[in-house]
């Protein structure tokens, strides 16, 4: 997001004119007790906020303009605005606050003492309209997927920022933790229209109204405000909190929170309301905060310490295939090992990863480990099998490899069962034929889409096929998400507080649990004193199409045009969102209609590992001079540069190749418009 010189300004002589009444430093006082049992340190509280520093180290967690909020670190980045706490509850929790950033900030300063981030994006004018609920939605994706933040967050709205989060949450139910709303409008005809009780603002209801595109009759009519639309919010078990002034005559309660609640409660959904008897529209929030507090710590499950204890598993889902005495011969024999962990973000992330490698020191204290995190967040199998070699295998013989890739191969590939075995075969093949005593260790993690097949008892793309990989291979596969499966149904675990499709301590320590169960009991028996290691040498594979042979291509072995760049991209000229670990990669790109390249190789299959962002473009490859096709590689999250495999050609007959690509022009219609630019980090085949 680009951010203009006088909005800059503005910004930051606004964090300057920023303090903190008395009165809100005794209430967070009050909200020291929740802090300090949950067992999490805190910074001394800031009057107001220091200055900004434009200088923001590569070390950064985020992007933007680094600053202070009453003793936190804030990133202004645009519109947007995270602020950290000083270390982070389990599952990283947030609030989501829409409008009047600052504004009597005591419940976030709370819910920053707890351990929850605290987030803005400025919306301001929209009222809640389906752009900003698309501005909402990507900046959602951003912080769920780059910075792993909790599946669902808690939404705060104050007043008009009532509408954004409503609209938001009943686009977006199953993202939704809790509602803090505070004299929230439910109703754009209470407010700014005007017309009931309320006083109404004529020169904003007819932005609202040019906002939604629709005539006075129009709004009169609509049907889609807060009040209209509580029923998807009750089926997802949003709890919902509001603090209103019985004397508001700005937004009346009585034509936007009592209806709200009357009509939440009539469908079972948990609304409480706090009144304020003597008090009207402001002052918002409540002096002291713990009464919010308390009811978002209670209906958060999953992130308050006394749930993320150790949760009992059943050896029921760990298929145990082996006896995993190869690694253990070499970390007790050798006193050295290669421990390897390839996965998306469920691996690199400090979830489970971290809890093995634990496990394994102290289980072989004597053993000096190299352990390897090839975890890269959004990826998939196929991506995993192409840069195997870059990433684990070129840093030594593997003895033991954990590997994940269920979910994504669901929910960002979307894959099909066929390419979910190439590329997950292609992974075991590969580390096989590199190692053939290598012990490898299948984890299927799960999200909700997974989850309720598992609980039916229904087959289910990604899981199945990569368990049927597992089987075929003869290699050991962790289901966690049968476990978790399992646990739902018998009611001794439940989604939130397993953590959501990024676990936190609850979700990974059951993963870890069923692991360490397994090996302790195949190695609580002694180690032959003449072990002979298992050869582990390939099979057949499942599908002879498997990405065995799985590569980066050279760069000699592309030919290209003029139009092309291989170098670093300018990303402040690009625009866009792009991961820390890709800024400083060179790539193969071009956004010139009629570029051509052309790559010659050997093999059943060639694709490019790819970032695709908003100004994605439109591929026209042909494979050894046959008819062209089209390929448009922009994804459901390519509002940031997301990183992905596209498979230009496959099923190929092996043997040598030409594959020609050339840039097009735009196409009216395209799923997030996209434009003429294509950035490869790589070419790959099989």
């Amino acid at each position: 997001m680009l951010v203009k010189k006088r909005l800059l300004i503005s910004v930051v002589i606004c964090l300057w004119s920023f303090y903190v009444t008395a009165e809100v430093k005794q209430a967070v006082r009050k909200v020291d007790s929740i802090t300090s049992a949950a067992g999490i340190k805190e910074g001394k509280l800031k009057n107001a906020p220091q200055n900004s520093k434009k200088a923001n180290t590569e070390n950064a967690p985020f992007k933007g303009i680094k600053s202070k909020f009453h003793g936190f670190d804030m990133y202004t980045d645009g519109n947007c605005k995270i602020v950290a706490p000083n270390k982070h509850a389990d599952g990283k929790p947030w609030v989501w606050r829409a409008r009047f950033w600052g504004h009597e900030p005591q419940f976030d300063i709370a819910m920053l003492k707890l351990g929850y981030h605290v987030v803005y994006c400025d919306v301001s004018n929209l009222f809640g309209n389906p752009k900003a609920v698309a501005r909402w939605n990507e900046f959602y994706n951003y912080l769920r997927f780059e910075h792993l933040f909790a599946d669902r967050v808690v939404l705060e709205g104050l007043s008009r920022g009532g509408l954004t989060v409503y609209n938001w949450a009943a686009a977006n139910p199953d993202k939704v933790a809790v509602i803090y709303a505070d004299a929230p409008v439910m109703d754009f005809k209470s407010w700014p229209g005007g017309k009931a009780k309320g006083e109404g603002n004529p020169k904003l209801w007819k932005k609202c109204l040019d906002a939604y595109g629709l005539t006075e009759e129009q709004a009169l009519a609509y049907t889609k405000n807060p009040i209209d639309n509580l029923a998807p919010l009750v089926k997802a078990g949003v709890p919902i909190i509001h603090v209103v002034g019985d004397k508001d005559v700005i937004v009346p309660v009585d034509e936007n929170t009592a209806i709200a609640k009357n009509r939440y409660q009539s469908l079972g959904g948990i609304f409480e309301v706090i009144h304020k008897k003597e008090v009207g529209h402001h002052p918002h929030s409540l002096k002291d905060p713990s009464q919010i507090v308390d009811f978002i710590v209670k209906h958060n499950k999953g992130v308050s310490a006394k749930k993320n204890g150790h949760v009992p598993v059943s050896s029921n889902n760990f298929h145990m295939r082996g006896n995993y005495n190869n690694c253990r011969a070499v970390f007790e024999q050798t006193k050295r090992g290669h421990v390897a962990f390839l996965g998306g973000s469920i691996t690199e992330m400090n979830g489970y990863r971290p809890m093995m490698c634990e496990f394994l020191k102290k289980q072989f204290p004597q053993t000096d480990f190299t352990f390897t995190n090839a975890g890269i967040s959004s990826t998939c199998s196929d991506t995993g099998v192409f840069r195997l070699e870059r990433d684990v295998l070129s840093k030594g013989s593997v003895d033991l490899l954990f590997v994940e890739f269920s979910v994504n191969d669901d929910q960002d590939g979307v894959y099909s069962q066929k390419r979910a075995v190439r590329g997950m075969e292609g992974i075991i093949a590969q580390v096989r034929r590199h190692n053939p005593k290598s012990d490898i260790i299948m984890t299927h993690f799960v999200n909700e889409k997974m989850l309720a097949a598992l609980r039916a008892g229904k087959a289910h793309g990604s899981h199945d096929a990569h368990a049927a990989v597992a089987v075929h291979h003869n290699i050991a596969n962790n289901d966690l998400a049968q476990e978790l499966a399992d646990q739902v149904n018998a009611g001794t675990m439940d989604w939130k507080r397993f953590g959501g499709v990024h676990p936190n301590k609850t979700g990974n320590g059951m993963c870890a649990s069923m692991i360490k169960n397994a090996l302790l009991k195949e190695w609580s028996r002694p180690l032959a004193a003449k072990f002979k290691p298992i050869d582990h040498s390939m099979v057949e594979l499942k599908d002879a199409m498997s990405y065995l042979r799985g590569r980066f291509i050279p760069l000699s072995d592309i030919e290209m045009d003029d139009a092309w760049v291989v170098a670093v991209p300018k990303w402040k000229e690009v625009g866009g969102r792009v991961r820390g670990r890709f800024k400083e990669s060179t790539m193969i790109h071009s956004s010139t209609i009629g570029a051509k390249l052309k790559v010659s190789f050997k093999g059943t299959a060639i694709g490019a590992y790819v970032l695709s962002g908003p100004d994605t473009g439109i591929l026209r490859c042909s494979i050894d001079g046959k008819s062209p096709v089209d390929i448009d590689p922009i994804h459901k999250y390519s509002g940031f540069h997301y990183p992905q495999t596209i498979m230009l050609f496959d099923d190929l007959e092996y043997v040598n190749h030409v594959m020609t690509l050339e840039l097009i022009d735009n196409k009216p219609g395209r799923l997030r418009k996209g434009g003429t630019a294509f950035r490869a980090l790589h070419f790959t085949a099989n």
